[in-house]
């Protein structure tokens, strides 16, 4: 049975981090569609269905990059490396509302390639930069992927809580990176309360982007468990996290 995907990256991201999950959904008949903010010089465009919905894959901030019309169809979603709010609420946030500053003044004042080149290293980190898709680093970005840079990077510091349109009554997979040194442990917090019907894996020792290819095989898994083998609309069984670690 085909299922369609569709799958958003976060901040400072593209499109082509997703090209593995492509081929092996694909490998399975599935087909995989991606959203683009366009922060480089890939063209931006939103996703949509094809079909009658699927199944939703997001990365950290493409959980709100979405358009609230796609998630009506969503029959699963796949948290990876996702939050509740990006800064916490009371004092624990303001040392990350202050990087958040730090970061958009620095973009202000020109400085937006060796600032992504920090900002990947610790989202590759403990693993290497290397392992990354970098796409933005490496093209550069003109002044409208700088502009929705900016404009992303204010909607880190001022979305709080889910979006108003997730789909709160279909099957959730939340995939926490355990060395994650972008989104703080008290963010990811609150997505496991936002949703604690969800079911989590927390991969120890692994950074933030979770894209890497231990980790699609899994994933994919625990979709076919519940949304291809019992059929349309069955709930997802519980499954197990995976045996090794991804790396991204």
């Amino acid at each position: 049975m085909n299922l369609d995907l569709i799958a958003m990256h976060g901040w400072a991201g593209d499109q082509r981090a997703w090209e593995p999950w492509r081929q092996a959904a694909a490998n399975r008949g599935w087909s995989l569609h991606t959203g683009e903010r366009g922060y480089g010089q890939q063209t931006p465009h939103a996703p949509h269905w094809p079909g009658e919905g699927g199944a939703v894959l997001v990365h950290s901030l493409g959980l709100h990059l979405l358009p609230a019309e796609l998630w009506s169809q969503a029959r699963a979603v796949v948290l990876l490396a996702s939050f509740g709010s990006f800064v916490p609420p009371g004092p624990s946030g303001r040392s990350t509302r202050a990087a958040l500053g730090a970061m958009a003044k620095r973009i202000h004042q020109g400085e937006l390639a060796p600032l992504l080149d920090e900002f990947l290293a610790r989202a590759a980190a403990p693993g290497r930069l290397d392992q990354l898709a970098l796409g933005v680093t490496q093209e550069g970005s003109d002044a409208a992927g700088v502009t929705r840079l900016l404009e992303d990077l204010a909607l880190l510091g001022h979305c709080a809580g889910l979006p108003p349109a997730f789909p709160r009554s279909v099957p959730v997979l939340i995939v926490e990176a355990g060395a994650d040194q972008i989104v703080p442990a008290a963010s990811r917090a609150l997505l496991r309360q936002a949703l604690p019907q969800a079911e989590s894996w927390t991969l120890d020792g692994i950074g933030h982007s979770l894209l890497g290819p231990p980790l699609i095989g899994p994933v994919l898994d625990w979709l076919d468990q519940g949304l291809v083998g019992p059929g349309p609309g069955a709930k997802l069984q519980k499954s197990t996290r995976p045996a090794a670690p991804a790396h991204g």
